[in-house]
């Protein structure tokens, strides 16, 4: 009795443990359902605020861009990422700031070089996130023209894929290629004009907007602007040696059918070649409009002449430092026969002076030991090679400008060796010196890829610069560089035009 006395005991506290736990149980489920109510009821008024929050920004938007008529599909875009500008300057304190400071510093030009040296800096901003699109979008447009010519080379392997981590970064270290051959090296100028081509180009421009990649995609971006900056290190823009010119009258017609088949293939090459770089290059005065546009409207006091220039020279350097290898690459393909001329005539006035083309007696100096071992306007010469160094058109202007001033301050020195009066009463050389001194520089600084490069700073270089002392350099180093690729054909002269 006792035994079963002690067993319904133990049952009992068995069965009241269960009871508890139980209870537990319950209580803690309903805690939960407590809180996934709570929970979700805060989700919903924070939808609810940021929907509203959204619509009074969009009407804020609307009002700024309210029309008479029915807006374009640039006005809604425009509409669109301000919008997304004043949603942006809800969550952070910094825009507020810098628009204070700028308020109470309102002559302090050096702060809009530096408001936009930090607006860009800031990679989740509408105006940072505007420009990687676009660069993205020209860097898909330039990746099929370029590495259509790509060696067969396991050590060149080009990936079509658009790195942030490398816009954002570009002091990544590159990974080191091993030397190729010369003849690995050498680039063929031809095109395919096959349909892979426009697959290529059609298959690369679907993912410009930001679109969710493959896996293997995904890998493939981190590497893009590093991947072709080595293969344009590679590119051999000599011109190609024919092996046509060994076979002598005895060729059979057959040969000359195929020269002539090949000559037309190329000329339609070369015409599709500049319809896609002139396409390109619209897209990149679209993009820099856009650009400007976004940054006037999220601060409106760089709505000054002084201001929107600062402002645009930063974001033309943002937007063409990554991208600048690829477009004068694609620059040089379609000016090929230009540089192969300039380089004729640069390895046949390798070892000429001044006076050979066209330069004063009384603008260089005549006896060797003059220059202490030097040649005449040497300083000028390596003022001019840095321009290639530089990726931005801006930059690049600014170097031709200082050529020429190098070129005049040179010039005055030299004249003044010749002439007892060295009291400069008039300049030291007009437009007829200048231009065949530039041209001597030119010969000098044994670098046919400048063609390229003015007729690249022609396109992109904005119109108020090409009116004053920059235009008139450009004009100057275009009409020099033409004189240069004329010379080997024996009837070399500078055109009356570009005298003035």
């Amino acid at each position: 009795m006792i035994r079963k006395m002690f067993r319904c005991q133990v049952e009992l506290r068995a069965y009241w443990r269960k009871l508890k736990a139980f209870v537990k149980t319950l209580s803690l489920q309903r805690q939960m359902m407590e809180n996934l109510i709570i929970a979700k009821a805060r989700q919903d008024a924070l939808q609810r605020k940021m929907e509203e929050r959204r619509l009074r920004l969009q009407e804020e938007a609307n009002r700024r861009f309210a029309a008479s008529g029915a807006m374009t599909a640039e006005e809604q875009e425009q509409r669109t990422l301000y919008t997304s500008v004043l949603e942006y300057e809800q969550d952070h304190d910094w825009p507020k700031l810098w628009k204070a400071n700028m308020k109470e510093n309102p002559n302090d030009v050096t702060l809009v070089s530096r408001l936009v040296s930090y607006l860009l800096s800031q990679s989740d901003h509408p105006v940072v996130k505007l420009l990687r699109k676009h660069q993205y979008r020209v860097y898909n447009r330039l990746y099929p023209m370029i590495s259509k010519s790509l060696p067969q080379s396991p050590n060149l392997l080009l990936r079509p894929s658009c790195s942030t981590h490398t816009l954002l970064h570009p002091e990544t270290q590159r990974k080191p290629t091993s030397t190729v051959s010369s003849s690995s090296q050498s680039v063929s100028t031809s095109l395919s004009l096959s349909p892979s081509l426009s697959h290529d180009l059609h298959a690369n421009c679907d993912n410009e907007e930001g679109e969710e990649l493959p896996a293997q995609a995904t890998v493939d971006r981190e590497n893009s602007f590093e991947d072709l900056e080595q293969f344009l290190t590679q590119m051999d823009w000599a011109p190609p040696h024919s092996s046509r010119g060994d076979v002598g009258s005895d060729s059979d017609p057959t040969c000359d059918s195929s020269m002539l088949n090949e000559g037309h293939t190329q000329e339609l090459e070369m015409r599709a070649l500049k319809e896609h770089l002139k396409a390109i290059v619209k897209d990149i005065h679209i993009a820099i409009d856009q650009l400007l546009s976004l940054c006037l409207l999220s601060f409106e006091f760089l709505n000054t002449a002084s201001s929107k220039d600062l402002c645009l020279a930063s974001i033309e350097e943002a937007f063409f430092t990554p991208l600048w290898s690829a477009l004068v690459a694609l620059f040089r393909k379609v000016n090929r026969e230009r540089e192969q001329a300039f380089e004729t005539s640069m390895k046949l006035y390798r070892d000429a002076s001044p006076g050979d083309v066209g330069v004063p007696l009384k603008l260089f100096p005549q006896e060797p030991g003059t220059l202490q071992g030097s040649y005449p306007y040497e300083s000028a010469v390596q003022e001019l090679k840095l321009l290639v160094k530089d990726c931005c058109p801006q930059k690049k202007l600014e170097c031709i400008v200082r050529t020429l001033r190098v070129i005049c301050a040179c010039a005055e020195d030299y004249r003044c060796l010749h002439e007892v009066d060295s009291t400069p009463k008039t300049a030291a050389i007009g437009a007829d010196d200048l231009l065949p001194i530039l041209s001597f520089v030119a010969l000098q600084c044994q670098c046919p890829q400048l063609v390229s490069e003015c007729a690249a700073l022609e396109e992109f270089i904005h119109e108020g610069y090409l009116i004053g002392e920059e235009g008139y350099c450009l004009t100057s180093m275009q009409s020099a560089l033409a004189y240069v690729e004329s010379l080997h054909t024996g009837g070399a002269h500078f055109p009356a035009d570009k005298l003035i």
